[in-house]
């Protein structure tokens, strides 16, 4: 199943800002999210319920690993809608 992507103001910002800032984090990302829109079950992104986050209107937050096995790896927490087939990226953050 093909998703779109919406994107948080906080998630856009930061991934404007990786794009300036940290390009190779940026390249990172970016290849993950190409998998999110077209392979949510893809073993790179390792994706899984974020219990400890409710989304905005209390939707199911998910997150995708970027890295992993590095210290401060990051992640993308993200959850479905609104509407069908659509994701809604909500951050981009190294891991708590």
């Amino acid at each position: 199943m093909q998703y779109k992507l919406l994107f948080s103001k906080e998630a856009k910002e930061k991934l404007e800002s990786l794009e300036t800032h940290d390009p190779k984090k940026y390249k990172k990302v970016c290849k993950i999210l190409g998998y999110m829109e077209t392979n949510l079950s893809h073993p790179s992104l390792q994706t899984h319920k974020y219990e400890s986050l409710s989304g905005p209107e209390g939707q199911e937050v998910f997150e995708a690993y970027v890295e992993n096995r590095t210290p401060g790896a990051w992640r993308i927490f993200w959850y479905y809608g609104p509407g069908r087939s659509v994701i809604t990226v909500w951050a981009i953050a190294p891991h708590p």
